[in-house]
């Protein structure tokens, strides 16, 4: 299937998901989770779960990694819409978020980090494939981002739902998971 098509069924497979069956299976990822074998992260990136959209809420995660990395340094992204690029900055007690026009909470302002200091994100998704290739919102905000990355960042989805066989419309922009994380199972590509 293509993006197109997979963005409008999972879209529609999150909206009727009940919310004791979203708790359920936001406690299976996080549980799910701890099976990764992680080196020590210096900085997490992740996006901030939007709940109309009934994404994979990522608190659960953060608490569990600042648990495992002692001083941990939470990272969340600032949109440029004229750019279309991104700016991350710490995120922290003292950060005031606001809404964004996609209804994102995004930092007003704080600390900037340089992409090539996170060791981890958490990506954002819709769907995603056997291959590690994933079905975003169709901006591309994420794949400018981690291309700016390291090589060796850990790029982790989380998902309620498990992999497709296939994208077919997948192109070289496309930068893939190196794990997605579902109530099933880890997947590692």
């Amino acid at each position: 299937m293509t993006k197109k098509e997979l963005r409008h069924i999972y879209r529609q497979k999150r909206l009727l998901l009940k919310e004791a069956e979203t708790d359920k299976l936001q406690d299976l990822i996080t549980i799910r989770f701890q099976e990764l074998a992680l080196p020590f992260l210096h900085y997490l990136h992740t996006y901030l779960p939007v709940d109309i959209q009934k994404e994979v809420d990522t608190y659960p995660v953060m608490e569990l990694l600042k648990f495992s990395n002692p001083g941990l340094n939470i990272v969340v992204p600032k949109t440029n819409v004229e750019s279309n690029g991104m700016a991350h900055y710490i995120y922290d007690e003292n950060t005031i978020l606001i809404k964004n026009a996609y209804n994102i909470m995004e930092p007003q302002g704080g600390r900037m980090i340089n992409s090539t200091d996170i060791d981890m994100v958490l990506v954002p998704l819709l769907a995603f494939d056997e291959r590690g290739s994933r079905v975003g919102y169709g901006k591309g905000y994420y794949d400018r981002f981690l291309a700016e990355c390291r090589k060796d960042v850990i790029k982790v989805g989380l998902s309620f739902f498990e992999a497709e066989p296939l994208i077919d419309d997948t192109d070289e922009f496309d930068i893939p998971l190196t794990h997605c994380v579902t109530p099933q199972k880890v997947y590692e590509f």
